[in-house]
């Protein structure tokens, strides 16, 4: 849960930082929230949290 809020944090403000900087539209951004939205209730759903999950993993393992 608390890597979904995270996950969700930090997509939002990287769209806020493109609308702001990038010249990211509006409808851009309200069509990518939309469309991940929608594909949240396919049956890819799972493949695609288990993907960002095993990457969070990856992530995680990395030392400095």
């Amino acid at each position: 849960m608390i890597l979904s809020i995270s996950g969700v944090v930090l997509l939002a403000i990287i769209v806020f930082l493109f609308c702001r900087k990038d010249g990211l539209k509006a409808s851009h951004a309200i069509t990518c929230s939309l469309f991940g939205f929608f594909i949240s209730g396919t049956a890819i759903a799972p493949s695609i949290k288990a993907g960002s999950a095993s990457l969070a993993s990856l992530l995680g393992g990395i030392k400095f």
